[in-house]
């Protein structure tokens, strides 16, 4: 169900059930979970998210789900939630090729990534008007931000989903590519941040982060800058950056 293969400090990771559309129960969401903790422990400098087949991941596997007994809190709370804290504190890049359904849990995943390409034929919103629950793994606080209250409830309402090409358009996600394209564009993205200064980018990694979550003021948001400057400083790869562009040549950067 979850593939994890590691090659050149990149990690991929795959939601394989082609045939569900991806979509994930609680085993496949644990193998995720691993999958994520194998990475982090191989030390590994980026990492991709795709699913196989037709689709990134359609959501929650309710084909065998009785709602008079549904454990809804438990799954969610208890097992989308610290996966999706666990991808959003990855301590690389994070990217994701995004085509077909990427919808529930599906969004979640997206959401939880740093930089996520979609294919355009991709289809984001909220499929939850036809089956009498609501938008969750942070769809609410991700439409709300970039599309305003009430194209947001539009969605929701209506369960319209958006094209690949019109959720970039609105600000939801990083880049659009044609379908074939994707997933290697996704790849190029990653391998070239694996090159690059990797503790400069968790810098920013972080400093985004605590913007977002802690709302905090411009001045505010500077000063950090200026503390996290102050600390790459110490860094080779600071020193590596400087000493390039003073010769003339390509940095080599090693990730510390």
């Amino acid at each position: 169900m979850i593939d994890l293969t590691i090659a050149d400090d990149v990690a991929t990771i795959v939601l394989n059930a082609p045939a569900k559309l991806n979509a994930l129960d609680e085993q496949a969401l644990g193998e995720l979970d691993a999958a994520y903790e194998a990475a982090e422990a191989a030390g590994v400098w980026a990492l991709v998210l795709r699913g196989e087949g037709r689709a990134f991941c359609a959501g929650r596997d309710i084909s065998g789900v009785d709602p008079r007994d549904d454990d809804v809190l438990g799954y969610l709370g208890g097992i989308v939630t610290p996966l999706l804290q666990r991808m959003a504190r990855f301590p690389a890049p994070t990217f994701a090729a995004a085509h077909g359904a990427c919808l529930g849990v599906g969004l979640g995943l997206l959401i939880a990534t740093d930089v996520v390409y979609v294919a355009e034929s991709a289809k984001i919103g909220s499929p939850f008007a036809a089956l009498g629950a609501t938008l969750d793994s942070g769809g609410h606080a991700l439409f709300l931000d970039r599309l305003g209250a009430h194209k947001t409830l539009d969605l929701i309402y209506t369960g319209r989903l958006m094209s690949g090409t019109e959720a970039v358009a609105s600000g939801l996600f990083s880049r659009v590519f044609p379908d074939d394209e994707v997933t290697q564009a996704t790849t190029d993205a990653a391998t070239t941040a694996a090159r690059g200064a990797t503790a400069a980018f968790l810098a920013s990694k972080d400093l985004i982060a605590r913007i977002r979550d802690e709302r905090l003021t411009l001045w505010d948001a500077v000063g950090i800058e200026n503390t996290a400057q102050a600390a790459l400083c110490d860094t080779d790869d600071y020193r590596e950056g400087f000493a390039a562009f003073q010769e003339k040549r390509k940095p080599q950067f090693r990730g510390r």
